[in-house]
């Protein structure tokens, strides 16, 4: 989202819950605000994106003063066995439920790296919409186009958070165009189908370098009643049970790491990022 947003004194719908305030900067939205605009807002054109393996749908979306666009998939695909460069793998899933769980998971882990996801039937099927990240350029961009993040160290903590999550949730669909990177350099991670693998090992250890240290303590404290509460409907059991098996070995590397290397070598500390979404005047009109 852009750097400056206009001050807006307007008559929210009810469901936003919102007081008007002059001199508030913008207008903020929970998650859980953001979550019923994807569940209620009319789709008012859609367009196919050109990018991705899962035919996924760019469409706008309106609700009496909101304007904003969400990104729909709708793949649910499932095969005894799936051959790849990755190797051949047993009761292969893909499905569109796992961008609604990954943002549940996230939201469970306190990342916020996840945009907002919800469960939606349209067009005769059972859909994510997901919150469309505006105004991003995507990590493979800013590669391609040697831009250095202003601060490398924040950059870096928040690298190792996304390699964390992905080792978590067995992401086997990570590459540089479902990272995307706003205008204030925060990462976020999209397009989740090819997640919750049944493997209970980890798909790239390697990957974990460090671990922000309130996300370590969350890891510890995840429990199966608590995911199965969460995650309901979206996870089948052997899912959970991999996610939780996974959390497992996550948790006794990054153990073992700080044994051999020093906590102040391993852990660090990040600044919260609040679950807050700030819209610009652009999509947010009065009547």
């Amino acid at each position: 989202m852009g750097s400056r947003f206009l001050v807006a004194a307007l008559t929210l719908p009810a469901w936003m819950g919102l007081a008007q305030s002059p001199q508030q900067e913008g207008v903020k939205f929970s998650p859980e605000q953001i979550e019923q605009f994807l569940k209620d807002g009319k789709v008012v054109s859609q367009k196919a994106l050109g990018v991705g393996i899962t035919n996924s749908l760019k469409v706008k979306l309106s609700h009496e003063i909101v304007t904003h666009d969400a990104h729909v998939q709708s793949i649910d695909e499932n095969k005894a066995s799936f051959t790849s460069n990755r190797g051949t793998e047993l009761g292969f899933r893909d499905c569109y439920k796992f961008n609604v769980a990954a943002y549940k998971l996230d939201q469970l882990l306190g990342l916020n790296m996840t945009p907002p996801s919800v469960e939606r039937k349209w067009g005769g099927k059972s859909s994510a919409f997901t919150w469309w990240i505006p105004n991003a350029m995507m990590e493979s961009d800013r590669i391609k186009k040697s831009i250095k993040p202003p601060d490398s160290e924040l950059f870096n903590k928040q690298m190792y958070m996304v390699r964390v999550f992905d080792q978590l949730v067995f992401n086997t669909d990570r590459n540089l165009q479902n990272l995307l990177i706003t205008e204030d350099w925060r990462i976020w991670m999209i397009d989740h189908t090819r997640c919750f693998r049944l493997r209970t090992d980890l798909n790239a250890p390697k990957n974990l370098v460090k671990c922000e240290r309130s996300l370590l303590a969350k890891l510890r404290a995840l429990d199966k009643k608590t995911l199965e509460g969460s995650l309901k409907g979206l996870l089948r059991d052997n899912e959970i049970r991999g996610l939780l098996a996974r959390r497992d070995r996550i948790v006794e590397y990054f153990d073992a790491k700080i044994k051999a290397e020093g906590e102040e070598n391993v852990l660090y500390d990040l600044p919260v990022r609040e679950p807050v979404w700030v819209l610009p005047a652009s999509a947010v009109a009065a009547k």
